[in-house]
């Protein structure tokens, strides 16, 4: 099932390669870019760059702070936080291509000595006890099955008093979701929780819960504008639709149906260890 998950986001050739490619067709040099310039592609999670901000905020951050991000993707999230809060970030991926393209784009963005991308499994992730004095995850429980593991880990890793940050889709009371989805193309490497599910994993692992949102009405107006082009344009004409092709606008059309009937809901929580 693991490799099901790397298939579905590898994008189908060197990443990294093919983002500068799209770049400069469109006059644009990588390492010109800022990293905010990125987020229609490397922020592919719902309110993008402002939802990263948010989630920062609440994690009492400082430059000396050691930062993991579960499930980091292209690592907009990592370069976003290291870079506003000038600390480190680690993160962890199980897609490698994903993890290469990351570390890519932190060099062209001179941040690769505030971030470091590894491949592996946020269910047995490969660092000592208390390593992290942080830690967040944006949309990427969905992928992963076994959430008391992943949460189990999560503890183990962070240090006393910690804070634990989560944005994540999770399964509403309007009915199963459509497929696909950007992250599952079909129902065999989904899995939302619903949200109590979700907070007595999180309890059962040893945190505690300090603060929850659920942003699904924010999350639903903002990927209207977006769909619409009434939203900001992005500042880097090259977005998410590179991973995911023509498949991409039915991806979206489901999202969108999914947020108005609340078959999926978008939430934030904050957590001490």
């Amino acid at each position: 099932m693991t490799g099901k998950i790397p298939d579905h986001y590898s994008g189908g050739g060197n990443l990294a390669d093919r983002i500068a490619r799209d770049l400069r067709a469109k006059g644009l040099e990588p390492a010109e870019l800022a990293t905010a310039d990125f987020e229609a592609l490397d922020e592919f999670h719902f309110r993008g760059r402002a939802a990263t901000l948010e989630l920062a905020s609440q994690m009492r951050l400082t430059a000396r702070s050691e930062v993991l991000d579960i499930g980091s993707g292209l690592g907009g999230v990592a370069r976003t936080i290291a870079q506003t809060a000038g600390c480190h970030v680690t993160g962890i991926d199980l897609t490698p291509e994903l993890c290469a393209a990351a570390a890519e784009i932190s060099g062209w963005l001179g941040l690769s000595e505030k971030t470091l991308f590894l491949q592996g499994d946020a269910t047995d992730l490969p660092f000592a006890d208390n390593s992290f004095d942080a830690a967040i995850t944006v949309h990427a429980a969905m992928n992963i099955a076994a959430k008391d593991r992943m949460y189990a880990e999560a503890r183990r890793v962070l240090r006393p008093g910690g804070r634990f940050a989560i944005f994540d889709i999770l399964q509403g009371e309007g009915g199963e979701m459509i497929f696909p989805v950007p992250w599952a193309a079909e129902p065999s490497i989904s899995y939302l929780a619903r949200p109590k599910e979700m907070e007595t994993l999180l309890r059962a692992a040893g945190f505690k819960l300090l603060h929850s949102t659920d942003s699904t009405s924010e999350s639903l107006r903002w990927l209207e504008q977006r769909t619409a082009g009434t939203g900001p344009s992005p500042l880097v004409p090259v977005t998410t639709r590179l991973l995911f092709g023509d498949g991409y606008t039915l991806m979206v059309q489901n999202q969108l149906r999914a947020l108005r009937e609340r078959r999926m809901l978008t939430c934030g929580f904050l957590y001490a260890a």
